[in-house]
């Protein structure tokens, strides 16, 4: 009897520790599923949480379109991606950058317009393509220089200008005056850009206010006609220029600061035309930046207008092209004339929106083509 209540003691004493050990082993299991299902619970949260980031981030890019010279705008971008960590994408489009972006008006792709043309930027603005913001510094920049809901900003400005080779015509010799390319003495001695260039386009904008329309498609048919050469942009000019190709060139003042800079072909002057009393003054137009409606990455786009007006930033996009900042406060190039040294046409840049379309069919229906 005894012997047998032993056996059945240590029977209920296996069971017992059986059942503990698989409750012990539930347990944990059940404790592995919970915390298993909180640390998925954490990464769904920090994923959502990562998620909601990007969209407040847009998508940690930016889209940058450029009507400007690769070499003046890729130094700028590189920089903002190092103070800020956004992506740039950009799309060099030359002048093409305005009917693109008109293209896309339906499906917008880019959130920034760097332009190398005022005339461009407000003509953008008035097809309701561009969005006005209000961004920390703005009030940097001069309102005649900005337009009036600040949708485009100018930042550095350029001035028409006849850049000559020293070894072939002195500055005595030189014609004082832009009216003065349509006279036969200088047939063949010039060069000009095609007509779509955008400094051609604002200073002929700047002439059909001052000569009319008429006398200005007579001005462009003569001094097409006159020149030796129209070529794609003013960098050919200024190089064909200080190799002695031609005795000089109607380019805008940065040029003739790079032509300077060469090793080489660098014994160049420079005449800033319209000058007297009674003349118009020279011809200023700006490059600057817009800001795209409906930007795919708004944020990220307003993040970068507020970038581009720190003094430092300002000082960079101009002085990558030996452009004049707009700001006053920002020191211009090492012998750059400012734009208080000279004489000035009185168009504001805001009005060369308002004709930039017209004056391209004017230049073409005179006979200058817009692309060669």
């Amino acid at each position: 009897m005894a012997k047998r209540f032993r056996l059945l003691f240590f029977a209920l004493m296996a069971v017992a520790l059986f059942a503990l050990a698989a409750c012990g082993a539930t347990e944990e299991e059940g404790n592995e599923e919970l915390a298993a299902e909180e640390t998925e619970e954490t990464t769904e949260g920090a994923e959502e949480e990562e998620q909601e980031e990007q969209v407040a981030e847009g998508t940690g890019e930016l889209v940058v379109y450029s009507s400007r010279n690769e070499d003046f705008v890729n130094a700028l971008l590189e920089k903002f991606e190092q103070d800020t960590g956004i992506t740039v994408q950009p799309l060099h489009a030359g002048d093409n950058a305005v009917n693109r972006i008109k293209g896309e008006a339906g499906n917008v792709q880019a959130d920034i317009f760097i332009s190398n043309d005022i005339g461009a930027l407000e003509h953008l603005r008035l097809e309701g393509l561009l969005e006005g913001s209000d961004p920390e510094g703005v009030e940097s920049i001069d309102e005649k220089y900005r337009a009036e809901d600040n949708s485009w900003i100018a930042l550095s400005a350029r001035t028409r200008v006849l850049m000559y080779n020293k070894d072939l015509i002195s500055e005595e010799e030189m014609p004082k005056t832009i009216e003065e390319l349509t006279d036969p003495k200088w047939e063949g001695d010039f060069a000009i850009t095609r007509g779509g260039n955008g400094g051609m386009i604002g200073h002929v904008s700047a002439l059909r206010q001052e000569l009319g329309d008429e006398e200005t498609k007579e001005w462009i048919s003569q001094v097409k006609d006159n020149a030796g050469a129209i070529l794609e942009g003013h960098g050919d000019i200024r190089r064909a220029v200080g190799a002695g190709e031609f005795k000089f060139g109607l380019v805008n003042n940065y040029y003739y600061h790079q032509q300077l800079r060469e090793p080489t072909d660098n014994n160049v002057g420079v005449i800033y035309p319209d000058q007297g009393d009674d003349e118009m003054g020279a011809v200023v137009n700006a490059a600057g930046v817009g800001l795209i409606k409906d930007a795919p990455n708004g944020e990220n786009a307003q993040a970068f207008l507020e970038w581009i007006l720190l003094p430092e930033n300002q000082r960079e996009f101009s002085f990558e092209s030996l452009e004049v900042p707009i700001n006053p406060e920002i020191e211009a190039p090492e012998g750059a004339a400012t734009i208080s040294d000279y004489k000035t046409h009185d168009m504001p840049l805001s009005k060369l929106g308002e004709v930039w379309e017209d004056t391209r069919e004017l230049i073409e229906e005179a006979g200058l083509d817009l692309d060669l």
